[in-house]
């Protein structure tokens, strides 16, 4: 919570944790808006994020000991918030058909509201700083696991290996991140376009699920 967010309180009445608070996410945006600029995120200098935010260096330092550990928080705040999103559209109660179209529905929508972030994974994903790269692998690794969670509390692909459904939730978590540029490069005002993409993206999870349905698993091969 910021003074923003309460223009009738004064910024001065902020706890110490508030404040904490406050900085920390005025660095997090510092980075992301130049980023925003066309910038990578492993050339970034603590220096300019800290003047980006209107804060001399040493605050830096008061929240993070370097930039690949803002990275981490950035990766953090992704995963964190949009399991869950995607977890509240898998709920129970609705068919198959529902919790696909309203996952992609929420999973659009949270990318294009969060599009500096997005920027940030789908570069550091496949690029920059290693320990970001595992970041975010570790990330999709934990979407997996609790995809195929929810998967087996709902009942579906009873059929299934652990291990066979653990390599089909990492292809539709891995489907979702390829296809987070596409939606960062749609152009604004453009409804049926967008429309289309959204569309197309359904089916693709679709075809994904009607495989699952259908596989089967091979028997172990004789010594």
């Amino acid at each position: 919570m910021t003074s923003a967010s309460h223009p009738a309180r004064r910024a001065d009445a902020l706890t110490r944790s508030e404040r904490k608070d406050v900085t920390r996410a005025s660095l997090l945006q510092a980075a992301l808006s130049l980023m925003g600029e066309g910038r990578s995120f492993t050339s970034l200098g603590i220096r300019e994020i800290a003047r980006e935010a209107g804060m001399v260096p040493n605050a830096f330092y008061r929240h993070f000991r370097n930039t690949d550990e803002l990275g981490l928080a950035l990766v953090e705040e992704v995963g964190i918030t949009l399991r869950r999103l995607l977890r509240e559209a898998r709920q129970a109660g609705v068919t198959q058909g529902e919790m696909v179209r309203r996952s992609v529905q929420v999973y659009h929508q949270y990318v294009k509201q969060n599009r500096l972030l997005f920027l940030f994974i789908s570069s550091e994903r496949s690029g920059g700083s290693r320990i970001l790269r595992m970041a975010i692998r570790n990330d999709v690794a934990h979407f997996t696991h609790e995809m195929a969670q929810d998967f087996r509390l709902l009942g579906l692909y009873k059929v299934l290996s652990t291990a066979s459904l653990q390599m089909i939730c990492g292809l539709i978590v891995n489907t979702m991140l390829a296809v987070a540029p596409e939606i960062l490069d749609l152009p604004p005002d453009q409804p049926l376009l967008e429309a289309e993409m959204t569309e197309n993206f359904v089916q693709q999870m679709r075809v994904v699920l009607l495989g699952a349905a259908g596989w089967r698993e091979q028997a172990a091969r004789p010594a």
